[in-house]
């Protein structure tokens, strides 16, 4: 059974930072192209980073982009995110998700193109 647990949330003041882990099990995702969403209350769940496996390359929300850092170990099937300079818009639910599919950059965006989820792990950013 394929498992995504995230983990690195909580509550931190304007500008500090966080890291999050995503932990995944049942089966070696190097090969999959696997990202972040969020989703603040009210709101539809956001893109926030993705790291494709087939080249390696990372792509960013504009809104995070010189903030947050994505980044995985194969060796240990993680997914990470750093997220530094972080801002009160920054409040989310966080989730890891994998895709198995090939997907062009474009739909990279879609959380519909995501065959996995995790549970997600509450990022609260305020003074």
């Amino acid at each position: 059974q394929v498992q995504l647990e995230e983990s690195g949330g909580g509550l931190m003041q304007p500008g500090g930072s966080l890291r999050l882990s995503c932990a995944a099990s049942g089966r070696s995702f190097s090969s999959f192209t696997m990202a972040w969403f969020r989703q603040a209350p009210g709101k539809e769940r956001e893109f926030v980073a993705a790291l494709r496996s087939t080249d390696g390359n990372k792509y960013y929300t504009d809104s995070v982009k010189g903030r947050f850092t994505i980044s995985r170990d194969n060796a240990k099937n993680a997914l990470y995110l750093q997220m530094n300079s972080l801002k009160a818009e920054d409040t989310a639910v966080y989730y890891c998700a994998v895709t198995a599919r090939r997907i062009i950059v474009s739909a990279m965006r879609d959380p519909r193109q995501y065959d996995y989820w995790g549970q997600g792990t509450q990022v609260t950013v305020s003074s």
